[in-house]
């Protein structure tokens, strides 16, 4: 007699009971309704065993800070497949951290008229200027790259100490960074000072071009840029608004898809800091996604979650749209804190209350199985970015990450990178190096990459012709992917 698995049962276990339970709980995963063809299990195999090499290694990267393991990811057999491998869409990427640092100072600070001024609190700040700008409260005397490299004797350590200043990475971080409040200090640093650099018009328009380079040449297919349309000057002190920055990233996508035609473009949901002023930027929103149908995907609300507003706090600001009648999908960062319990702690629900589209970061939502259950009901994917929530602390063995529930449970979710630049990353592949190897475990497969990559169009803010078209791309280069790599 068969013992019910939800009865107890003496004596040997039904082996055939077991392995229907092990079955069931598998499909359950992220990717775990997949049905893999002949080819994609030949592949599946293949990434199973370089898995099993990875994970019996001496030194594992996720559980490893990802400034030391890095160069291990890069020699990874693993990573270097997911770097061929179409992943469909970045959908939380800030638009300050979204190049390399490397092309920041060694293509713009070359520049002609840039000038550069160290701050008393050990930061930089930089500024395109026709003459020699006004001094600043917070730095010494702005200088002419130009005059003080000419100055030096080794531009290539300067060049270096420059980057320092736009990026988290160090060779060191544990040191540098013994606690989250040191790590965000220098993280808010570094926007800071990379903001005269982007916000000057004629490198606003290279920097975005080369943004979506970088990621096409990690495959990458679509972008949603979160932005604040920080106002954006010339050379002569003119000020543009909000508009010209829209404008402008719809003119420098419009040509990129038109020099990279299997690329679906590039949509920005518009961030707020959490300030006083939010109700404004609601307004601001509104009439910009009216303006800008096509280029305004919704609104969200940055800075640290920890020592910020909680989103209830701000609840007759974001009724605004309800209120007058307008659309205003949101995209909220919640969860993303340890602090269990707190006031901040609600920020997952109240995102969801609100009818949020996606849960950005998510990272808390394992704790909360009410709001789990609701997410998973009205079907919010997660943004999950992996190597952000290490770099800035919230977890540092990557194992240990509470998406491994999510994952487990096949919660929707999609992979994204966050802030690429200040963490030393490109594209996607590192974070989904994070992901299947590190959060996924033994568990994850080929099908797992293969729904996380698909969630990405599936969950995007593309109106439904699009995300079919946008499928059925990715879906022809999955195939291709696939067919080269499985035999």
């Amino acid at each position: 007699m068969h013992c019910m698995y939800m009865r107890d049962c003496d004596g040997m276990p039904d082996p055939a009971q077991r392995d229907l339970l092990m079955r069931q709980e598998a499909s359950r995963q992220t990717g775990g309704q997949i049905v893999l063809t002949a080819a994609e299990q030949k592949l599946d195999a293949y990434l199973h065993r370089l898995k099993e090499q990875e994970m019996s290694a001496a030194q594992f990267p996720p559980a490893i800070h990802f400034f030391k393991a890095k160069h291990l990811i890069q020699r990874s057999s693993i990573f270097k497949l997911l770097q061929k491998m179409p992943k469909g869409a970045a959908l939380h990427v800030h638009s300050s951290a979204l190049v390399s640092v490397d092309w920041l100072v060694k293509n713009v600070t070359y520049r002609p008229h840039c000038y550069v001024c160290f701050t008393w609190d050990s930061s930089v700040r930089f500024l395109f200027s026709a003459r020699p700008p006004p001094p600043r409260w917070d730095c010494f005397s702005w200088q002419l790259l130009q005059t003080l490299r000419g100055k030096l004797g080794d531009p290539t350590g300067f060049d270096n100490s420059l980057m320092q200043h736009l990026t988290l990475f160090t060779q060191d971080p544990d040191g540098e960074y013994p606690n989250q409040d040191v790590v965000w200090e220098k993280f808010e640093k570094a926007f800071i000072a990379a903001a005269g650099l982007i916000t000057h018009a004629p490198v606003l328009r290279d920097y975005f071009y080369k943004g979506l380079e970088e990621l096409h040449q990690d495959n990458i297919m679509y972008l949603e840029l979160r932005s604040g349309l920080s106002r954006t000057y010339e050379l002569d002190g003119t000020i543009h608004d909000k508009v010209w920055t829209l404008k402008t990233l719809q003119e420098v996508t419009t040509k990129f898809t038109a020099d990279h035609p299997d690329f679906l473009g590039a949509r920005v949901i518009f961030v707020h800091e959490k300030s006083l002023k939010v109700k404004a930027a609601v307004q601001e929103a509104i009439q910009l996604q009216k303006d800008f149908p096509d280029v305004v995907a919704g609104f969200d609300m940055v800075g640290r979650e920890d020592s910020g507003r909680t989103l209830w706090y701000f609840r007759e600001a974001l009724s605004l749209p309800a209120e007058l009648g307008a659309t205003l999908p949101y995209f909220f960062h919640a969860g993303e804190t340890d602090d269990e319990g707190t006031d901040i702690d609600q920020n997952i629900l109240d995102a969801l209350l609100f009818n949020t589209s996606r849960i950005g970061h998510g990272y808390a939502l394992a704790r909360h199985p009410l709001s789990k259950e609701l997410a998973k009901k009205k079907n919010v994917a997660v943004e999950l970015c992996p190597i952000s929530n290490q770099v800035l602390k919230l977890v540092s063995d990557l194992r240990n990450h509470p998406a491994t529930v999510l994952m487990s449970e096949g919660h929707p979710m999609v992979i994204s990178s966050d802030d690429p630049s200040l963490f030393g990353t490109s594209g996607l592949s590192y974070d989904f190096y994070q992901a299947f190897v590190g959060i996924g475990g033994f568990k994850a497969n080929l099908g797992t990459l293969k729904e996380l990559a698909a969630n990405s169009i599936r969950y995007s803010s593309l109106p439904a012709h699009l995300k079919e078209k946008g499928h059925v791309a990715w879906e022809t280069k999955w195939d291709a992917f696939v067919a080269d790599n499985c035999c």
